[in-house]
């Protein structure tokens, strides 16, 4: 069972918020260009690692 919770809430604005930043507004900046792409890259994959945690979230612990 997946979370559709830290899917959609926390792991998709996560990935967007953090392309928005390293694609589109490193490039204005001057000085700290390197800075916000690098920001925006570790907000993008954190993204990424909460949206596979959600796909593997489970309420009840799985007993094998």
């Amino acid at each position: 069972m997946a979370s559709k919770a830290i899917i959609v809430g926390v792991g998709i604005p996560m990935i967007v918020v953090g392309a928005l930043m390293a694609w589109l507004w490193a490039p204005l900046e001057g000085i700290y260009q390197n800075q916000v792409e690098l920001v925006g890259s570790t907000i993008g994959i954190l993204g990424v690692v909460f949206f596979i945690s959600g796909l593997f979230y489970t309420k009840e612990p799985v007993m094998h």
